[in-house]
């Protein structure tokens, strides 16, 4: 039986940026998120009886098709991993193709995920249950998305830069840019320019990321922008930057194409590249 969760909690963010400027918040939630959590959650009645005060239980091989994707967009944004891994096999049984599964399911249910966190509806560990949902779901789906040769958004690289062992926020974009549908190679903490290097030759991705949260490691991004410049290969990959010391202006001293605030923007700005990029192939 699936009911909402109460819990009262305090969430203190610091340093996050928001429209170039570091910011301190702290968050207090009591309860449900009330009234956003009406809007989302949909009970489905059976025959005609009148829905109770109390939820009833909600069992997922009796909705139809259009009622459990609709369903997993909910338990997605409510983080509930084994009801999304549920979901997946048995639209998987009904005979629904891996790649329409990830589109309409997995990613349309992060995309209202990363909007809510973009407009501060939700918050860094709500966002981070749901995209390890989504990992649950993507794990089922990853070898059969292999095996049909279904198209993905695009592929990334990321990692945070050396010297910095701060990964919190670069696990985040990493995981909503998995749940948008792209391929990532997550480096991982205290990369080298030789790292990210290797990562590029080896993955030939469309995307560099690169994390940093102290002031004092920021600058090594320009290093590695500069040796990608030196080798001629500069031209090849989108760079995309973040972190909470970095601003717009220090994104575009150094030479990336993008600063991304959050993860959220790092999701809308991955696409917009994507969508040029293909737009370009297409013309030429």
């Amino acid at each position: 039986m699936k009911q909402f969760h109460y819990f009262t909690a305090n969430y203190s963010f610091a340093n996050r940026s928001v429209k170039g400027q570091s910011m301190s918040q702290s968050v207090q939630t009591s309860g449900i998120f009330s009234a956003h959590l009406e809007k989302r959650h949909k009970t489905f009645s059976k025959g005609t009886a009148a829905m109770s005060d109390q939820e009833d239980d909600i069992i997922l091989s009796e909705l139809n098709d259009e009622e459990l994707v609709q369903q997993m967009h909910d338990d997605l944004y409510d983080g509930l991993a084994e009801e999304i891994a549920e979901g997946v096999n048995i639209l998987l049984e009904r005979g629904w193709e891996p790649y329409n599964i990830l589109t309409e399911a997995l990613v349309a249910g992060m995309t209202i995920v990363g909007h809510d966190f973009r407009d501060g509806i939700l918050f860094v560990p709500e966002v981070l249950l749901a995209a390890n949902a989504m990992k649950t779901g993507m794990a089922i789906l990853k070898p059969l998305l292999i095996e049909t040769g279904a198209p993905r958004m695009g592929k990334m690289v990321i990692g945070t830069v050396k010297g910095d062992i701060h990964d919190i926020g670069k696990n985040l974009v990493s995981m909503m840019m998995e749940g948008a549908g792209f391929d990532v190679i997550d480096l991982g903490i205290n990369n080298s320019v030789d790292s990210y290097l290797a990562a590029l030759e080896a993955e030939k991705p469309d995307i560099l990321g690169m994390s940093a949260l102290l002031t004092t490691t920021m600058p090594y991004m320009k290093v590695v922008i500069d040796t990608l410049i030196e080798k001629g290969i500069r031209d090849e990959y989108t760079v995309l930057v973040g972190g909470a010391p970095l601003n717009e202006e220090f994104g575009k001293a150094i030479g990336a194409d993008r600063y991304c605030r959050d993860a959220a923007v790092a999701v809308e700005t991955a696409k917009e590249f994507m969508a040029r990029k293909h737009n370009q192939l297409a013309a030429g």
